[in-house]
């Protein structure tokens, strides 16, 4: 992955509306094949991962403390 961001934020759930909430943080895995084609590997819900439209999430950054509070929790 280049320069991509471990998390990201929903910022629609169009299509979507039981797997992701808008606003809500998500874990990003990688997949650059997936992304070759505008799609994103997200730990959703379900607490599985899926693959999505990146036009719904924006990468965000996140404190290193925020992200092992994170990793824990996952």
């Amino acid at each position: 992955m280049s320069d991509q961001s471990t998390y990201v934020v929903c910022l629609d759930n169009a299509g979507y509306l039981v797997s992701l909430e808008p606003r809500k943080i998500y874990r990003r895995l990688p997949d650059d094949r997936a992304e070759n084609d505008g799609l994103m590997r997200v730990v959703d819900e379900s607490g599985e991962d899926y693959l999505y439209p990146s036009r719904l999430f924006a990468p965000i950054d996140v404190p290193e403390a925020v992200e092992r509070v994170f990793s824990s929790v996952a």
